[in-house]
Protein backbone atom coordinates (compact mmCIF):
# COMPACT_ATOMS: atom_id res chain seq x y z
CA UNK A 1 0.00 0.00 0.00
CA UNK A 2 2.91 2.38 0.68
CA UNK A 3 4.13 2.22 -2.93
CA UNK A 4 0.59 2.77 -4.23
CA UNK A 5 -0.13 5.80 -2.01
CA UNK A 6 3.30 7.25 -2.81
CA UNK A 7 2.54 6.90 -6.51
CA UNK A 8 -0.68 8.87 -6.16
CA UNK A 9 1.09 11.66 -4.24
CA UNK A 10 3.81 11.79 -6.91
CA UNK A 11 1.19 12.23 -9.63
CA UNK A 12 -0.50 15.08 -7.76
CA UNK A 13 2.87 16.73 -7.10
CA UNK A 14 3.70 16.32 -10.78
CA UNK A 15 0.67 18.38 -11.73
CA UNK A 16 1.64 21.29 -9.48
CA UNK A 17 5.38 21.21 -10.19
CA UNK A 18 6.08 19.81 -13.64
CA UNK A 19 2.76 21.01 -15.03
CA UNK A 20 3.68 24.54 -13.95
CA UNK A 21 7.08 24.18 -15.66
CA UNK A 22 5.36 23.12 -18.91
CA UNK A 23 3.01 26.11 -18.62
CA UNK A 24 5.92 28.55 -18.21
CA UNK A 25 7.78 27.06 -21.16
CA UNK A 26 4.74 27.43 -23.43
CA UNK A 27 4.06 31.02 -22.35
CA UNK A 28 0.37 31.59 -21.64
CA UNK A 29 -1.22 34.83 -22.87
CA UNK A 30 -4.27 35.47 -20.67
CA UNK A 31 -5.52 38.39 -22.78
CA UNK A 32 -5.38 36.49 -26.05
CA UNK A 33 -8.82 35.44 -27.34
CA UNK A 34 -9.35 31.70 -27.56
CA UNK A 35 -11.13 30.16 -30.61
CA UNK A 36 -14.35 29.76 -28.62
CA UNK A 37 -14.44 33.51 -27.91
CA UNK A 38 -13.11 34.69 -31.27
CA UNK A 39 -15.05 32.37 -33.62
CA UNK A 40 -18.14 30.84 -31.97
CA UNK A 41 -20.29 28.82 -34.42
CA UNK A 42 -22.83 27.14 -32.12
CA UNK A 43 -21.74 23.62 -33.18
CA UNK A 44 -18.08 22.94 -32.37
CA UNK A 45 -16.80 26.38 -31.29
CA UNK A 46 -18.86 26.89 -28.14
CA UNK A 47 -17.61 28.59 -24.93
CA UNK A 48 -18.22 26.21 -22.02
CA UNK A 49 -17.77 26.48 -18.26
CA UNK A 50 -14.33 25.35 -17.10
CA UNK A 51 -15.65 22.46 -15.04
CA UNK A 52 -17.54 21.18 -18.07
CA UNK A 53 -14.46 21.50 -20.27
CA UNK A 54 -12.38 19.58 -17.72
CA UNK A 55 -14.93 16.78 -17.36
CA UNK A 56 -15.38 16.45 -21.11
CA UNK A 57 -11.60 16.34 -21.68
CA UNK A 58 -11.13 13.85 -18.84
CA UNK A 59 -13.90 11.57 -20.02
CA UNK A 60 -12.77 11.88 -23.64
CA UNK A 61 -9.29 10.57 -22.83
CA UNK A 62 -10.23 8.19 -19.98
CA UNK A 63 -11.61 5.43 -22.17
CA UNK A 64 -10.87 1.75 -21.75
CA UNK A 65 -7.13 2.48 -21.73
CA UNK A 66 -6.52 3.40 -18.06
CA UNK A 67 -8.80 0.55 -16.95
CA UNK A 68 -8.33 -2.35 -19.37
CA UNK A 69 -4.76 -1.30 -20.21
CA UNK A 70 -3.81 -1.06 -16.54
CA UNK A 71 -5.25 -4.54 -15.85
CA UNK A 72 -3.23 -6.04 -18.71
CA UNK A 73 -0.17 -3.97 -17.84
CA UNK A 74 0.06 -4.97 -14.16
CA UNK A 75 0.66 -8.54 -15.28
CA UNK A 76 4.22 -7.42 -16.03
CA UNK A 77 4.69 -6.65 -12.32
CA UNK A 78 5.20 -3.54 -10.12
CA UNK A 79 7.11 -1.89 -12.97
CA UNK A 80 3.66 -0.91 -14.24
CA UNK A 81 3.28 1.54 -11.33
CA UNK A 82 6.56 3.24 -12.27
CA UNK A 83 5.50 3.64 -15.90
CA UNK A 84 2.08 5.06 -14.98
CA UNK A 85 3.61 7.67 -12.64
CA UNK A 86 6.60 8.82 -14.66
CA UNK A 87 4.90 8.30 -18.01
CA UNK A 88 2.02 10.54 -16.91
CA UNK A 89 4.20 13.32 -15.47
CA UNK A 90 7.02 13.51 -18.01
CA UNK A 91 5.40 12.20 -21.19
CA UNK A 92 1.60 12.10 -21.13
CA UNK A 93 1.08 15.41 -19.34
CA UNK A 94 3.58 17.17 -21.62
CA UNK A 95 2.04 15.59 -24.72
CA UNK A 96 -1.52 16.54 -23.76
CA UNK A 97 -0.76 20.06 -22.52
CA UNK A 98 1.32 21.25 -25.45
CA UNK A 99 -0.87 19.65 -28.13
CA UNK A 100 -3.93 21.28 -26.55
CA UNK A 101 -2.30 24.69 -26.29
CA UNK A 102 -0.92 24.50 -29.83
CA UNK A 103 -4.46 23.81 -31.05
CA UNK A 104 -5.76 26.85 -29.14
CA UNK A 105 -3.11 29.00 -30.82
CA UNK A 106 -4.14 27.56 -34.24
CA UNK A 107 -7.88 28.30 -33.98
CA UNK A 108 -8.72 24.81 -32.69
CA UNK A 109 -6.96 23.00 -35.57
CA UNK A 110 -7.15 19.20 -35.55
CA UNK A 111 -4.05 17.12 -34.88
CA UNK A 112 -3.07 16.34 -38.51
CA UNK A 113 -3.06 20.05 -39.32
CA UNK A 114 -0.90 20.81 -36.26
CA UNK A 115 1.58 18.03 -37.00
CA UNK A 116 1.69 18.90 -40.70
CA UNK A 117 2.40 22.54 -39.92
CA UNK A 118 5.51 21.57 -37.95
CA UNK A 119 6.74 18.44 -39.77
CA UNK A 120 5.83 19.20 -43.39
CA UNK A 121 3.08 18.66 -45.94
CA UNK A 122 3.92 15.02 -46.68
CA UNK A 123 3.64 14.18 -42.98
CA UNK A 124 0.37 16.12 -42.86
CA UNK A 125 -1.13 13.94 -45.60
CA UNK A 126 0.02 10.78 -43.84
CA UNK A 127 -1.31 12.01 -40.49
CA UNK A 128 -4.70 12.81 -41.96
CA UNK A 129 -5.18 9.21 -43.03
CA UNK A 130 -3.49 7.70 -39.97
CA UNK A 131 -5.47 9.81 -37.48
CA UNK A 132 -8.74 9.10 -39.24
CA UNK A 133 -8.07 5.36 -39.11
CA UNK A 134 -7.16 5.57 -35.41
CA UNK A 135 -10.34 7.50 -34.58
CA UNK A 136 -12.43 4.85 -36.32
CA UNK A 137 -10.51 2.10 -34.46
CA UNK A 138 -11.17 3.92 -31.17
CA UNK A 139 -14.86 4.22 -32.02
CA UNK A 140 -15.02 0.48 -32.74
CA UNK A 141 -13.06 -0.49 -29.58
CA UNK A 142 -15.27 1.74 -27.45
CA UNK A 143 -18.45 0.26 -28.86
CA UNK A 144 -17.38 -3.33 -28.19
CA UNK A 145 -16.15 -2.79 -24.62
CA UNK A 146 -19.22 -1.04 -23.16
CA UNK A 147 -21.55 -3.41 -25.03
CA UNK A 148 -19.89 -6.43 -23.37
CA UNK A 149 -20.17 -4.89 -19.89
CA UNK A 150 -23.79 -3.80 -20.41
CA UNK A 151 -24.73 -7.28 -21.62
CA UNK A 152 -23.41 -8.69 -18.31
CA UNK A 153 -25.73 -6.33 -16.39
CA UNK A 154 -28.95 -7.03 -18.29
CA UNK A 155 -31.16 -10.08 -19.00
CA UNK A 156 -29.89 -12.67 -21.49
CA UNK A 157 -32.53 -11.59 -23.96
CA UNK A 158 -30.62 -8.31 -24.46
CA UNK A 159 -27.50 -9.60 -26.15
CA UNK A 160 -24.16 -7.94 -26.87
CA UNK A 161 -25.35 -7.37 -30.44
CA UNK A 162 -28.36 -5.40 -29.23
CA UNK A 163 -26.17 -3.27 -26.99
CA UNK A 164 -23.77 -2.62 -29.89
CA UNK A 165 -26.72 -1.26 -31.89
CA UNK A 166 -27.85 0.94 -28.97
CA UNK A 167 -24.35 2.28 -28.26
CA UNK A 168 -23.79 2.90 -31.96
CA UNK A 169 -27.04 4.87 -32.19
CA UNK A 170 -25.88 7.08 -29.32
CA UNK A 171 -22.54 7.63 -31.06
CA UNK A 172 -24.30 8.80 -34.21
CA UNK A 173 -26.24 11.43 -32.26
CA UNK A 174 -23.14 12.57 -30.33
CA UNK A 175 -21.18 12.92 -33.57
CA UNK A 176 -23.78 15.02 -35.34
CA UNK A 177 -25.34 17.24 -32.66
CA UNK A 178 -23.79 20.53 -31.43
CA UNK A 179 -21.33 19.82 -28.63
CA UNK A 180 -23.35 21.61 -25.95
CA UNK A 181 -26.64 19.82 -26.76
CA UNK A 182 -25.75 16.25 -25.79
CA UNK A 183 -22.09 15.84 -24.77
CA UNK A 184 -22.09 19.04 -22.71
CA UNK A 185 -25.19 17.96 -20.78
CA UNK A 186 -24.67 14.25 -20.01
CA UNK A 187 -20.93 14.26 -19.26
CA UNK A 188 -21.39 15.57 -15.70
CA UNK A 189 -23.56 12.52 -14.96
CA UNK A 190 -20.99 10.18 -16.48
CA UNK A 191 -18.29 12.06 -14.59
CA UNK A 192 -19.97 11.38 -11.26
CA UNK A 193 -20.25 7.68 -12.07
CA UNK A 194 -16.58 7.46 -13.07
CA UNK A 195 -15.40 9.34 -9.97
CA UNK A 196 -17.60 7.16 -7.75
CA UNK A 197 -16.08 4.08 -9.34
CA UNK A 198 -12.50 5.19 -8.73
CA UNK A 199 -13.16 6.37 -5.17
CA UNK A 200 -15.22 3.26 -4.35
CA UNK A 201 -12.55 0.84 -5.53
CA UNK A 202 -9.87 2.82 -3.67
CA UNK A 203 -11.82 2.71 -0.38
CA UNK A 204 -12.57 -1.00 -0.88
CA UNK A 205 -8.86 -1.75 -1.25
CA UNK A 206 -8.16 0.01 2.06
CA UNK A 207 -11.05 -1.67 3.92
CA UNK A 208 -10.17 -5.12 2.60
CA UNK A 209 -6.46 -4.55 3.32
CA UNK A 210 -5.75 -5.68 -0.19
CA UNK A 211 -2.18 -6.96 -0.74
CA UNK A 212 -1.08 -4.36 -3.29
CA UNK A 213 2.37 -5.07 -4.81
CA UNK A 214 5.24 -2.97 -3.43
CA UNK A 215 8.32 -1.61 -5.16
CA UNK A 216 10.36 -3.68 -2.69
CA UNK A 217 8.99 -6.80 -4.44
CA UNK A 218 11.35 -5.96 -7.30
CA UNK A 219 10.78 -5.12 -10.94
CA UNK A 220 11.39 -8.50 -12.53
CA UNK A 221 9.22 -9.38 -15.53
CA UNK A 222 6.23 -11.36 -14.22
CA UNK A 223 4.26 -11.70 -17.46
CA UNK A 224 2.98 -15.30 -17.84
CA UNK A 225 3.92 -15.39 -21.54
CA UNK A 226 7.26 -13.72 -20.83
CA UNK A 227 6.49 -10.85 -23.18
CA UNK A 228 9.30 -8.30 -22.72
CA UNK A 229 8.54 -5.31 -20.49
CA UNK A 230 10.13 -3.11 -23.13
CA UNK A 231 8.28 -2.35 -25.32
CA UNK A 232 5.17 -4.43 -24.58
CA UNK A 233 4.19 -2.89 -21.23
CA UNK A 234 4.68 0.64 -22.57
CA UNK A 235 2.09 -0.07 -25.26
CA UNK A 236 -0.31 -2.08 -23.08
CA UNK A 237 -0.54 0.85 -20.65
CA UNK A 238 -1.14 3.72 -23.04
CA UNK A 239 -4.02 5.94 -21.92
CA UNK A 240 -2.87 5.71 -18.30
CA UNK A 241 0.57 7.09 -19.15
CA UNK A 242 0.80 8.58 -22.66
CA UNK A 243 -1.61 8.22 -25.55
CA UNK A 244 -1.64 9.77 -29.00
CA UNK A 245 -5.43 9.52 -28.93
CA UNK A 246 -5.48 12.33 -26.37
CA UNK A 247 -4.03 14.81 -28.86
CA UNK A 248 -6.91 14.09 -31.22
CA UNK A 249 -9.36 14.99 -28.45
CA UNK A 250 -7.65 18.15 -27.23
CA UNK A 251 -8.77 20.22 -30.26
CA UNK A 252 -12.39 19.56 -29.25
CA UNK A 253 -11.84 21.41 -25.99
CA UNK A 254 -9.43 23.89 -27.58
CA UNK A 255 -12.56 25.09 -29.39
CA UNK A 256 -14.50 25.45 -26.11
CA UNK A 257 -12.01 26.75 -23.52
CA UNK A 258 -12.45 30.39 -22.51
CA UNK A 259 -8.93 31.40 -21.49
CA UNK A 260 -5.41 30.11 -22.12
CA UNK A 261 -4.61 30.13 -18.40
CA UNK A 262 -7.07 27.23 -17.98
CA UNK A 263 -4.98 24.98 -20.24
CA UNK A 264 -2.89 23.37 -17.50
CA UNK A 265 -6.00 22.55 -15.47
CA UNK A 266 -7.83 21.06 -18.44
CA UNK A 267 -5.11 19.28 -20.44
CA UNK A 268 -2.35 18.41 -17.95
CA UNK A 269 -4.84 17.99 -15.11
CA UNK A 270 -6.98 15.54 -17.06
CA UNK A 271 -3.92 13.43 -17.80
CA UNK A 272 -2.98 13.29 -14.12
CA UNK A 273 -6.55 12.34 -13.18
CA UNK A 274 -6.41 9.54 -15.74
CA UNK A 275 -3.09 8.35 -14.34
CA UNK A 276 -4.71 8.07 -10.90
CA UNK A 277 -7.56 5.99 -12.39
CA UNK A 278 -4.98 3.71 -14.03
CA UNK A 279 -3.10 3.29 -10.74
CA UNK A 280 -6.31 2.35 -8.91
CA UNK A 281 -7.27 -0.32 -11.43
CA UNK A 282 -3.74 -1.72 -11.71
CA UNK A 283 -3.60 -2.03 -7.90
CA UNK A 284 -7.14 -3.42 -7.67
CA UNK A 285 -6.54 -6.11 -10.28
CA UNK A 286 -3.26 -7.18 -8.66
CA UNK A 287 -4.65 -7.27 -5.11
CA UNK A 288 -8.20 -8.60 -5.58
CA UNK A 289 -6.92 -12.03 -6.56
CA UNK A 290 -4.32 -12.07 -3.77
CA UNK A 291 -1.36 -11.36 -6.01
CA UNK A 292 -0.34 -10.68 -9.60
CA UNK A 293 0.05 -14.44 -10.03
CA UNK A 294 -3.54 -14.87 -8.83
CA UNK A 295 -4.75 -12.41 -11.45
CA UNK A 296 -2.76 -14.22 -14.13
CA UNK A 297 -4.22 -17.58 -13.12
CA UNK A 298 -7.79 -16.23 -13.17
CA UNK A 299 -7.33 -14.70 -16.61
CA UNK A 300 -5.76 -17.88 -17.99
CA UNK A 301 -8.85 -19.88 -16.94
CA UNK A 302 -11.21 -17.68 -18.96
CA UNK A 303 -12.36 -18.66 -22.43
CA UNK A 304 -10.00 -17.48 -25.20
CA UNK A 305 -12.84 -15.48 -26.76
CA UNK A 306 -13.77 -13.69 -23.52
CA UNK A 307 -13.25 -9.95 -23.07
CA UNK A 308 -10.95 -10.73 -20.13
CA UNK A 309 -10.44 -7.22 -18.69
CA UNK A 310 -14.22 -6.69 -18.79
CA UNK A 311 -14.74 -9.89 -16.75
CA UNK A 312 -12.14 -8.73 -14.18
CA UNK A 313 -13.79 -5.30 -13.86
CA UNK A 314 -17.24 -6.87 -13.48
CA UNK A 315 -16.08 -9.28 -10.75
CA UNK A 316 -14.10 -6.73 -8.72
CA UNK A 317 -16.88 -4.11 -8.81
CA UNK A 318 -19.64 -6.49 -7.72
CA UNK A 319 -17.73 -8.29 -4.96
CA UNK A 320 -16.03 -5.27 -3.40
CA UNK A 321 -18.85 -2.74 -3.69
CA UNK A 322 -21.93 -4.91 -3.40
CA UNK A 323 -24.75 -5.11 -5.91
CA UNK A 324 -25.77 -1.42 -5.93
CA UNK A 325 -22.24 -0.09 -5.61
CA UNK A 326 -21.08 -2.53 -8.23
CA UNK A 327 -23.76 -1.33 -10.62
CA UNK A 328 -22.71 2.29 -10.14
CA UNK A 329 -19.03 1.40 -10.49
CA UNK A 330 -19.68 -0.54 -13.67
CA UNK A 331 -21.63 2.42 -15.02
CA UNK A 332 -18.53 4.50 -14.36
CA UNK A 333 -16.40 2.03 -16.27
CA UNK A 334 -18.95 2.02 -19.09
CA UNK A 335 -19.15 5.82 -19.10
CA UNK A 336 -15.40 6.10 -19.68
CA UNK A 337 -15.27 4.31 -23.04
CA UNK A 338 -18.66 5.66 -24.11
CA UNK A 339 -17.44 9.20 -23.66
CA UNK A 340 -14.28 8.46 -25.61
CA UNK A 341 -15.95 6.56 -28.41
CA UNK A 342 -18.49 9.28 -29.17
CA UNK A 343 -15.88 12.03 -29.30
CA UNK A 344 -13.50 9.80 -31.28
CA UNK A 345 -16.04 9.60 -34.09
CA UNK A 346 -16.74 13.32 -33.66
CA UNK A 347 -12.99 13.93 -34.03
CA UNK A 348 -12.98 11.76 -37.16
CA UNK A 349 -15.68 14.00 -38.61
CA UNK A 350 -13.71 17.14 -37.79
CA UNK A 351 -10.43 15.73 -39.15
CA UNK A 352 -12.13 14.83 -42.43
CA UNK A 353 -13.90 18.20 -42.53
CA UNK A 354 -10.61 20.07 -42.00
CA UNK A 355 -8.82 18.56 -44.98
CA UNK A 356 -11.94 18.55 -47.19
CA UNK A 357 -12.69 22.17 -46.18
CA UNK A 358 -16.31 21.27 -45.40
CA UNK A 359 -18.23 23.77 -43.28
CA UNK A 360 -19.75 21.73 -40.45
CA UNK A 361 -22.54 24.09 -39.46
CA UNK A 362 -25.12 22.63 -41.93
CA UNK A 363 -26.37 19.16 -40.82
CA UNK A 364 -26.30 17.99 -44.45
CA UNK A 365 -22.53 18.44 -44.70
CA UNK A 366 -22.04 16.73 -41.34
CA UNK A 367 -23.96 13.74 -42.67
CA UNK A 368 -21.97 13.59 -45.90
CA UNK A 369 -18.78 13.11 -43.90
CA UNK A 370 -20.22 11.06 -41.03
CA UNK A 371 -22.10 8.31 -42.90
CA UNK A 372 -18.96 6.71 -44.45
CA UNK A 373 -17.27 6.88 -41.03
CA UNK A 374 -20.19 5.06 -39.40
CA UNK A 375 -20.21 2.35 -42.06
CA UNK A 376 -16.46 1.69 -41.75
CA UNK A 377 -16.70 1.61 -37.94
CA UNK A 378 -19.50 -0.96 -38.10
CA UNK A 379 -17.46 -3.19 -40.44
CA UNK A 380 -14.39 -3.04 -38.16
CA UNK A 381 -16.59 -4.15 -35.25
CA UNK A 382 -16.65 -7.62 -36.81
CA UNK A 383 -13.00 -8.15 -35.72
CA UNK A 384 -12.18 -9.95 -32.44
CA UNK A 385 -11.77 -7.56 -29.51
CA UNK A 386 -8.23 -8.74 -28.63
CA UNK A 387 -6.95 -8.19 -32.18
CA UNK A 388 -8.73 -4.85 -32.42
CA UNK A 389 -7.24 -3.71 -29.10
CA UNK A 390 -3.64 -4.59 -30.07
CA UNK A 391 -3.76 -2.68 -33.34
CA UNK A 392 -5.41 0.24 -31.58
CA UNK A 393 -2.70 0.24 -28.88
CA UNK A 394 0.21 0.37 -31.31
CA UNK A 395 -1.46 2.97 -33.55
CA UNK A 396 -2.15 5.01 -30.43
CA UNK A 397 1.49 5.15 -29.34
CA UNK A 398 2.72 5.77 -32.88
CA UNK A 399 0.45 8.79 -33.07
CA UNK A 400 1.97 10.03 -29.79
CA UNK A 401 5.41 9.83 -31.43
CA UNK A 402 4.39 12.15 -34.27
CA UNK A 403 2.73 14.54 -31.82
CA UNK A 404 5.78 14.73 -29.55
CA UNK A 405 8.08 15.44 -32.50
CA UNK A 406 5.71 18.16 -33.73
CA UNK A 407 5.72 19.73 -30.24
CA UNK A 408 9.52 19.59 -30.18
CA UNK A 409 9.84 21.34 -33.53
CA UNK A 410 7.25 23.93 -32.46
CA UNK A 411 9.21 24.73 -29.28
CA UNK A 412 12.51 24.85 -31.17
CA UNK A 413 11.04 27.34 -33.67
CA UNK A 414 9.88 29.50 -30.77
CA UNK A 415 13.35 29.18 -29.19
CA UNK A 416 11.88 27.57 -26.10
CA UNK A 417 13.16 24.67 -23.97
CA UNK A 418 12.36 21.84 -26.40
CA UNK A 419 14.04 19.09 -24.32
CA UNK A 420 10.82 18.79 -22.31
CA UNK A 421 9.22 17.04 -25.30
CA UNK A 422 12.35 15.81 -27.12
CA UNK A 423 13.27 13.25 -24.44
CA UNK A 424 9.82 11.56 -24.39
CA UNK A 425 9.75 11.80 -28.22
CA UNK A 426 12.99 9.80 -28.45
CA UNK A 427 11.81 7.25 -25.89
CA UNK A 428 8.40 6.72 -27.49
CA UNK A 429 9.98 6.45 -30.94
CA UNK A 430 12.06 3.53 -29.67
CA UNK A 431 8.96 1.99 -28.03
CA UNK A 432 6.77 2.24 -31.12
CA UNK A 433 9.37 0.97 -33.61
CA UNK A 434 10.53 -1.87 -31.37
CA UNK A 435 6.96 -2.96 -30.68
CA UNK A 436 5.91 -3.37 -34.30
CA UNK A 437 9.12 -5.31 -34.97
CA UNK A 438 8.90 -7.66 -31.98
CA UNK A 439 5.15 -8.09 -31.41
CA UNK A 440 3.28 -11.25 -32.51
CA UNK A 441 0.87 -9.08 -34.52
CA UNK A 442 3.84 -7.23 -36.05
CA UNK A 443 6.94 -8.62 -37.76
CA UNK A 444 7.77 -11.01 -34.88
CA UNK A 445 11.52 -10.33 -35.05
CA UNK A 446 13.83 -11.55 -32.29
CA UNK A 447 14.72 -9.21 -29.42
CA UNK A 448 18.24 -8.00 -30.31
CA UNK A 449 17.48 -6.85 -33.90
CA UNK A 450 14.24 -5.21 -32.73
CA UNK A 451 15.92 -3.27 -29.92
CA UNK A 452 18.86 -2.32 -32.16
CA UNK A 453 16.65 -0.96 -34.93
CA UNK A 454 14.38 0.91 -32.48
CA UNK A 455 17.32 2.61 -30.76
CA UNK A 456 19.06 3.32 -34.08
CA UNK A 457 15.99 5.07 -35.51
CA UNK A 458 15.64 7.20 -32.38
CA UNK A 459 19.30 8.22 -32.52
CA UNK A 460 19.06 8.97 -36.25
CA UNK A 461 16.08 11.26 -35.70
CA UNK A 462 17.90 12.97 -32.85
CA UNK A 463 20.94 13.65 -35.05
CA UNK A 464 18.77 14.91 -37.91
CA UNK A 465 16.92 17.20 -35.51
CA UNK A 466 20.19 18.61 -34.16
CA UNK A 467 21.41 19.27 -37.70
CA UNK A 468 18.11 20.96 -38.45
CA UNK A 469 18.12 23.32 -35.48
CA UNK A 470 21.75 24.21 -36.18
CA UNK A 471 20.85 25.19 -39.74
CA UNK A 472 22.94 22.49 -41.41
CA UNK A 473 19.88 21.05 -43.18
CA UNK A 474 18.22 24.32 -44.01
CA UNK A 475 16.76 25.23 -40.64
CA UNK A 476 13.42 24.48 -39.01
CA UNK A 477 11.47 27.03 -41.01
CA UNK A 478 12.10 25.40 -44.38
Amino acid sequence: MISFISSIFLLIAGYFVYGKIAEKIFGVEENRKTPAIANPDGVDYVPLATWRVFLIQFLNIAGLGPIFGAIMGIMFGPAAFIWIVFGTIFAGGVHDYFSGMMSIRSNGASLPELVGKELGNSVKQFMRGFSLILMILVGAVFVSGPASLLANMTPDSITVTWWIVIVFAYYIMATLLPIDKLIGKIYPVFGFALLFMAAGILVAMVINKAPIPEFTDGFANMHPKKLPIFPMMFVSIACGAISGFHATQSPLMARCIKNENLGRRVFYGSMVAEGIVALIWAAAAASFFGSIEGLQHFVSELAPTANKPAVVVDLISKQWLGHFGGMLALLGVIAAPLTSGDTALRSARLIAADFLHFDQKPIKKRLIISIPIFVITFLILQMKFEVLWRYFAWSNQTLAVFTLWAITVYLAKKKKFYWISLIPALFMTAVSVTYILIAPEGFHFSAIPSYSIGIAISLTLFILFQFKINGKLGGLNT
